[in-house]
């Protein structure tokens, strides 16, 4: 339907049935021929249309209803915006300014998108005109390569500013142990901790819980679930030898359960070994960063239609009331 939809400018013509419709007289007076009047000439009745101001406002109210309807069948959207600047939240303001300046683009208009600079253009790139040009501002690190150069319909220019070191992830980590086992499971959390992330030991699992560490002999409880579980013992499972472990895996209803490590870790030397493991395999790999590039028009395809605005429903009711009311009063 979508493919369609431009075609509905094609009725742009129907404009032209209220314009002859004003023209024809549409109350007709009724004519008698008088007794007398079979002495005189014939001629045709001439008739002399007069027009009110009533008249004029309806038909521009008839007018614009109806191109307001066939633009809202139609929802193409015009390229209005010229050179602008795709500004990504939270940059510096002096390298803002210092990299619109080199760009050439002092005047061009400033929009701050939250969406990746990529998702915004490929879902409104029909807003620009055809000679604009668009500059990307970004932090480093943050817009994700894709698998595929983009095809873009515009000249786009990304400029991507230091990056910012993140905070610390925090991870919650709930530890079911006895009590003589429990603060050697405690120390070997916070040795973790030395390598830069955090980890927060809870007593109960929630929607943010990273890992369950069960060192009891009873079953958990069915309602407990995380990503990953730290489990004594062997099962059957995937085996993943890594850093010296003979690990194991085997993915439950309740989280992947992990196997064969030492339980607990006897020594600093297995604690790095459970540690690189741990980071290693349960921690998901990040994405390659777009670097700093210039696209040039690729022939991309640009969108035909746009988005229905919230208030065009609101434009078509006005516009019908107004009609309405204009031909009451002209009948009164």
């Amino acid at each position: 339907m979508t493919s369609l939809q431009p075609w509905w400018w094609a009725a742009l013509p129907a404009l032209l049935l209220p314009l002859w419709w004003h023209r024809q007289k549409r109350q007709r007076t009724a004519a008698e021929l008088l007794a007398t009047a079979r002495f005189l000439p014939s001629s045709a009745p001439q008739q002399r249309r007069i027009w009110r101001w009533t008249d004029v406002l309806l038909l521009l109210a008839r007018l614009l209803l109806l191109a307001a309807l066939i633009a809202w069948l139609a929802v193409t959207v015009f390229p209005w915006r010229g050179d602008t600047v795709l500004l990504a939240p939270g940059l510096p303001a002096d390298w803002v300014e210092r990299e619109v300046a080199a760009a050439g683009m002092a005047h061009a208009e400033r929009l701050v998108s939250e969406l990746p600079p990529l998702d915004r253009l490929h879902r409104d790139e029909h807003e620009w005109r055809k000679d604009a040009r668009i500059l990307v501002l970004a932090r480093t690190g943050t817009v994700p390569m894709p698998a595929r150069p983009p095809r873009l319909a515009h000249a786009v220019t990304f400029r991507l500013a230091p990056a910012v070191s993140p905070p610390p992830p925090v991870h919650r980590v709930v530890v079911a142990a006895p009590a003589e086992r429990l603060a050697r499971w405690q120390a070997l959390f916070k040795a973790f901790g030395s390598g830069g992330a955090r980890y927060e030991l809870v007593a109960a699992p929630d929607a943010r819980t990273a890992l369950i560490v069960w060192d009891r002999a009873d079953p958990p409880p069915p309602a407990w679930r995380a990503p990953h579980w730290w489990r004594a013992g062997a099962m059957a499972g995937q085996r993943v030898p890594a850093a010296g472990l003979p690990l194991a895996y085997a993915d439950t209803p309740q989280g992947r359960v992990w196997t064969g490590m030492p339980w607990p870790p006897r020594d600093e030397t297995q604690a790095l070994a459970l540690y690189d493991a741990w980071q290693a395999l349960a921690v998901a790999p990040a994405s390659y960063p777009l670097p700093a590039l210039a696209l040039a028009p690729t022939g991309g395809v640009t969108p035909a239609g746009g988005s229905r605005a919230a208030w065009w429903p609101w434009l078509l009711a006005g516009l019908l009331f107004t009609e309405r009311l204009l031909a009451h009063a002209r009948r009164s």
